[in-house]
């Protein structure tokens, strides 16, 4: 009995001293858990707290409910009524689901809160086998903060990174569209001989290699400016001329979108300077290029006035670039020339650009002692303007030029009334009496009574064109001059041989005095072959009608150029959609037709043609022109209706040899000797 007591007590005593350690484990480890930083606090298998330390409850300081013994949904509640949380555009309740829901959950998710001081602290919760949690809830205001830090030394870096591959993808972008000139007229030039055409080419592949090496020193220029170590070459050059150049250069891209390009060069101002040309051609080549691209219609124009100092020895040329573009917010303005500065909003975010050519033209005019402005009105349009003072190569005392004196009454044809209205300027200036038509019916009623006619070539009612061979078929002699901004019309083209020249817009001023004087030779030398008596014969043969259906315009030139000397009319169509409507107007006994075009390809537009011939019309052969050629390709598109397939690039004889086999008989020849089809 004494042995079994002695025993009980000895277990007591030992269970009484382990329940000593373990309060003091539990003390030490609360203590421990108290002196936290970051919030500590348990919770039963039921979601009561069970307890917490003090860092976890002084979130909730001042609510007196937030004690072990709470729940977490009540807790939750607390949270979303006493705005402990920033819980951002959440729905309260629907922000106490989802925190909920994570609560649940065998491993919750870590997530990471913002407190209402503005500290952010990471909930972390571990759930035990038995059901309880433990929840973490650690303060990272310094890690959030760090890595906001971070985020924004990143995003400035790759800022600049993109700025930098946006310029160098820019440039890129911009070296192409001169080398396609390059390469284009290049490929033109060996088609052609040695005449005034060639020297045109010569210049443009000239002009446009000059333009490259601009556009690629551009960086190099900019720091080349800030180091003070650009300088300038002064040499005589012809201004007029070289905005003409910059306009060749720019007409593509004008042309693409339907913008008409103009000069207003005043009449009575010289056009030979001394200055660096290639630096004033850089200037205009950038004022000119953004004007272009933030213009989807309407027109740009430059304007040239000039004032002479009293010594007539310089000029005070000021020289605006006109646009109907976008235009600048006023608040954007007066940043529109710093370095990387861009106007942006949702409008003009498709317009790249590299932000540098504007800062680096405004250094350059400063370089040559002018200033640079900018006017501007959003969603109007824009006006760049610089002013530059500088020597004059030739005399300012001299009279203007004049038209012929067979030359005293004109009409200017054109829907444009920009242009009708630059045109009639200069031929008052000259000393003519202008009549100014808006539309090709309107010529033809007021023709009978003048001596000249300068005419569009693509009015919309009546082009300039057919407005020729009404007035021949009415036998009327009267000049023709016809004006075109399209690189395929040619003085060579079949269509050209009733007018009596052809002038490129926009207009040199020097290029139309001489053609005017040729034309009344042309008109002379006809008359005197009409007095001469030619004998009537049966009605003549007419010439063979060509249409050619290819999207890219470099290919187009190149098609024009291999049939530019023979006696044919041909057409273009920028896309099958088109295709189809010029054949139906234009009435072509041969198409040629591109495959891969935009809108409508060559198949579905060779398509159409055949539904509209059917039962209508005689067959009209359709000639396929692909790059993209390979085995098997020839069986698909002959069986979507075309008569024939020819791969890119071009061959002459190729060319030739279709036009000889498929031309009918009521046609002239195509060739103007023997056998040239066999021979090209």
């Amino acid at each position: 009995m004494c042995r079994t007591t002695s025993e009980n007590q000895r277990v007591k005593s030992d269970l009484q001293v382990a329940n000593e350690k373990i309060q003091i484990a539990e003390r030490r480890l609360w203590h421990s858990i108290e002196a936290f930083q970051d919030g500590f606090a348990f919770f039963d298998a039921d979601g009561c707290m069970i307890a917490a330390n003090p860092s976890y409850l002084a979130a909730f300081e001042g609510i007196a409910e937030v004690q072990p013994g709470i729940t977490y949904a009540r807790l939750l509640q607390l949270i979303t009524e006493e705005g402990v949380f920033n819980i951002d555009d959440w729905d309260p309740a629907a922000w106490r689901a989802m925190m909920i829901e994570r609560w649940q959950k065998l491993s919750p998710p870590p997530i990471t809160l913002r407190l209402w001081n503005g500290e952010y602290v990471k909930l972390i919760d571990h759930r035990s086998h038995g059901g309880d949690i433990v929840s973490l809830a650690l303060n990272i205001t310094d890690t959030v903060q760090y890595e906001a830090k971070l985020r924004r030394e990143q995003e400035r870096a790759e800022s600049a990174n993109r700025a930098k591959s946006a310029f160098l993808a820019n440039m890129s972008h911009e070296i192409r569209t001169p080398m396609n000139g390059v390469v284009g007229m290049a490929d033109l030039l060996l088609d052609t001989e040695m005449s005034e055409e060639q020297n045109l080419f010569v210049n443009t592949i000239k002009n446009s290699g000059e333009a490259l090496l601009v556009i690629i020193n551009d960086v190099l220029d900019y720091s080349k400016i800030e180091a003070e170590k650009l300088v300038l070459h002064p040499e005589p050059f012809d201004l007029e001329r070289c905005i003409h150049e910059v306009l060749t250069l720019l007409q593509p891209a004008a042309r693409e979108k339907g913008i008409v390009l103009l000069v207003d060069y005043d009449l009575f101002l010289p056009t030979q300077f001394v200055g660096d040309p290639g630096r004033i051609r850089q200037v205009l080549t950038n004022l000119l290029g953004n004007a272009v691209k933030f213009t989807s219609k309407g027109h740009v124009m430059v304007r040239v006035v000039g004032q002479p100092d009293p010594s007539h020895m310089s000029c005070e040329v000021r020289v605006s670039i006109e646009d109907t573009g976008v235009g600048i917010p006023e608040d954007k303005i007066d940043h529109i020339f710093g370095e990387f500065n861009q106007v942006e909003d949702e409008r003009n975010r498709a317009f790249e650009g590299t932000g540098l050519g504007l800062a680096i033209t405004q250094r350059l005019i400063q370089m040559m002692q002018g200033e640079i402005w900018v006017d501007s009105v959003e969603a109007v349009g824009s006006s760049f303007g610089f002013c530059l003072t500088l020597p004059v190569q030739e005399d300012l005392m001299a009279d203007p030029p004049s038209l012929p004196p067979q030359i005293r009454r004109v009409l200017v044809a054109d829907d444009l009334e920009i242009n009708c209205t630059l045109l009639q300027k200069q031929m008052e200036q000259m000393g003519a009496e202008v009549t100014i038509c808006r539309s090709g019916t309107d010529a033809l009623a007021k023709s009978t009574d003048v001596d000249l006619l300068l005419v569009d070539d693509s009015m919309r009612d009546l082009d300039g064109l057919e407005l020729t061979a009404r007035l021949r078929d009415a036998k009327n002699m009267v000049p023709v001059l016809i004006l075109s901004s399209s690189p395929s019309v040619t003085e060579q083209d079949p269509s050209m041989r009733q007018t009596q020249g052809l002038l490129k817009k926009p207009v040199v001023r020097r290029d139309l005095f001489q053609k005017i004087t040729a034309a009344l030779e042309i008109v002379e030398q006809n008359n005197t072959d009409a007095r001469s008596g030619r004998a009537e014969g049966a009605e003549p043969l007419r010439a063979m009608r060509i249409l050619a259906a290819e999207d890219n315009k470099t290919n187009q030139l190149v098609l024009g150029k291999l049939l530019k000397s023979l006696n044919i009319e041909i057409m273009f169509a920028n896309n099958g959609l088109e295709a189809v409507d010029l054949f139906q107007e234009f009435k072509p006994d041969l198409i040629f037709m591109d495959i891969s075009m935009p809108k409508m390809d060559g198949k579905d537009a060779t398509g159409r043609i055949r539904e509209l011939e059917f039962g209508k019309q005689k067959h009209i052969p359709i000639i396929a022109l692909t790059a993209h050629a390979i085995d098997g390709d020839e069986e698909g598109i002959l069986s979507a209706g075309l008569d024939h397939y020819l791969t890119k690039p071009l061959r002459k004889p190729q060319i030739f040899e279709m036009l000889a086999k498929y031309r009918p008989d009521q046609t002239l020849d195509p060739f103007p000797e023997p056998n040239s089809a066999a021979n090209g």
